[in-house]
């Protein structure tokens, strides 16, 4: 448990100190809890020997008031040291998170991380945050308050100080063999419930294929199973958990009875006197309640140290290199390619995806990719972006391999435009403006009409200021589209990697896109992963991919010429 709460103590950061000085007051609050029983006992003890005056009565009283306040203001000191701590911790994990999942490689989004994440933010730290944060310095008040409470029967009766520190002991016995058997449940429980967030997330994602084929049953099915699951792993902690719970309160109540039976005993031999009888009637229900506490809190952190385990793995995730020093220069060198691959491999895990590509684009020059589907060709487009990190050889941007290039400076020389678009649930002003947040409203406006998304912005009833669904849901396929060109339009990178944008919208839409691209791509180097072929007859250089390695290169009248795969692909399209 020591090392639960060092853990915890270990993520607190630059509000360790907040969360140590929380302790100090716990501390303070855990004596100034004890006091009045004390006075009390005090009190009476001068009543019953006759030896109490109005002056005794009111300099009592007037402490009795002086700790019980004193007791909520420290109270009140280390809840705002130690819980708006805690708040203030995962405020600032959570923006840590996201930058740290902004420099993943996408490959890690595509290995069943996804419920992970969302168990983690949605789960782990919420439950750590309201449950844990705040129960440390309690866990601190609970020591002392127990501490004092045997002592205090020390100084009445060695006998009375035996027996409750026997007891305690007892409490320990037990509350540390409850806590070996949450600490077993406690993983299972939290994989159970990333489980169940995964399976829910993938429900909700293709709800419309699954309605479609009528797959409702079979995918329910699923869904309930993985409930039935979380459910009988719920029930599974709580019967491993209720015995000892139950051992706990018997041990309460019998170490409570003793030590009320040992003080009849004692004071019917005579071995003790009525005062110290009744001042146990004062102690003894609040003899054992401390470290009773103690152990109903502790095993709420035992789901603390899975969670803790499960954070500590997704800020674990290699994030992709970004310790280049050099920058792109702005300075057009036409002696030098603007895109170079050279001997490039690269594959996902254990399945090889590129085999020694090489290949060069000129500054100005539209390069296409065509191909069966799986050849490599997204995968290309993809490593340029440094979505992920190649294994062998190189890829350069105007002469600088971009390992080398400051990941920020690399993006900032590429738009991508790819057929699924996500829109933010926010203003369409504002989905554009990613493109350049700088921007100015005329500048967003313009590149908007260049898109040729202007009029049907406007046509809307709030224009820009229009809050989308999330993922552009409120809007069509083709006006999604439309506005993630303006946003590209608007970054005005000279380099544009282009997944034909046309392929699955309609036709009325695919006019507009293509004058929107024909816009995006003035001046502009293009790669372009072509699927209808007779969108890339103009292109300076067309790669074939297939089985990740490029058959055939070269421009539409070469490649015809050639009749080779190419010439076949055009064929069977025709």
């Amino acid at each position: 448990m020591l090392r639960i709460m060092h853990r915890l103590i270990g993520i607190t950061g630059k509000y360790k100190t907040r969360i140590r000085a929380s302790y100090i007051t716990s501390f303070i609050k855990g004596i100034m809890m004890k006091i009045p029983l004390m006075l009390s006992f005090l009190i009476i003890s001068l009543f019953m020997n006759g030896t109490m005056d109005k002056k005794k009565c009111i300099y009592l009283g007037i402490v009795v008031l002086a700790s019980v306040i004193l007791e909520a203001i420290f109270e009140h000191i280390t809840n705002v040291l130690q819980s708006a701590a805690g708040y203030k911790v995962f405020a600032d994990m959570r923006l840590q998170l996201g930058d740290h999942l902004r420099k993943l490689p996408m490959g890690y989004f595509t290995e069943g991380n996804i419920g992970k994440i969302s168990a983690v933010l949605s789960t782990d730290m919420v439950f750590i945050e309201e449950n844990c944060m705040g129960v440390l310095s309690e866990l601190v008040s609970f020591i002392i308050s127990q501490s004092i409470m045997v002592i205090m029967m020390f100084m009445m009766d060695i006998r009375f100080g035996l027996l409750s520190l026997l007891f305690v002991g007892v409490f320990i016995l037990v509350g540390n063999l409850m806590l070996k058997s949450t600490l077993k449940h406690s993983a299972s429980k939290q994989e159970c419930a990333e489980s169940l967030t995964e399976e829910v997330l993938d429900f909700a994602e293709g709800i419309g294929i699954i309605k479609s084929y009528n797959m409702l049953g079979d995918k329910s099915k699923k869904l309930t199973d993985e409930f039935e699951k979380s459910c009988k792993d719920s029930i599974s902690f709580e019967i491993d958990y209720t015995p000892w719970s139950r051992a706990l309160n018997l041990t309460f109540a019998i170490g409570t009875s003793l030590v009320l039976a040992l003080c009849a005993y004692l004071y019917n031999i005579g071995s003790i006197s009525n005062i110290y009888m009744v001042g146990m009637a004062l102690f003894i229900f609040d003899l054992f309640v401390a470290v009773k506490s103690y152990y109903a809190q502790m095993a709420r952190l035992t789901v603390t140290e899975a969670s803790l385990n499960r954070i500590e793995e997704v800020f674990a995730a290699e994030e992709l290199k970004d310790n280049g020093e050099a920058e792109i220069s702005s300075d057009v060198n036409l002696a030098v390619p603007e895109i170079e691959y050279e001997n490039v491999s690269f594959g996902y895990t254990d399945k090889d995806v590129l085999k020694n590509v090489s290949f060069k684009v000129n500054k100005g020059e539209m390069t296409a990719l065509v191909g069966p589907s799986g050849g490599g060709k997204s995968t290309i487009a993809s490593l340029l972006a440094r979505l992920w990190d190649i294994e062998t050889g190189s890829i350069k941007v105007r002469g600088k391999d971009i390992k080398d290039v400051k990941l920020g400076n690399l993006m900032d020389q590429i738009s991508m435009v790819f057929q699924r678009v996500y829109l933010f649930q926010d203003t369409i002003y504002n989905n554009i403006a990613i493109g350049r947040p700088n921007a100015t409203k005329e500048e967003v406006e313009e590149a908007a009409k260049k898109a040729r998304c202007y009029d049907f912005i406007m046509a809307l009833p709030n224009g820009f200021d229009t809050v989308v669904g999330e993922g552009g849901a409120s809007l069509s396929g083709g006006e999604q589209q439309r506005i993630s060109i303006a946003r590209c339009i608007l970054k005005d990178s000279p380099i544009v990697i282009l997944d034909e944008a046309t392929a699955s919208v309609d036709a009325d839409n695919e006019r507009a896109i293509q004058e929107a691209i024909s816009e995006l791509c003035k001046n502009k180097t293009l790669l372009v992963i072509a699927h209808r072929l007779k969108t890339i007859k103009d292109a300076d250089q067309i790669l074939v991919i297939s089985d990740g390695q490029i058959v055939e290169q070269g421009n539409h009248d070469t490649l015809m010429r050639d009749d080779g795969v190419y010439a076949h692909m055009v064929s069977l399209q025709s």
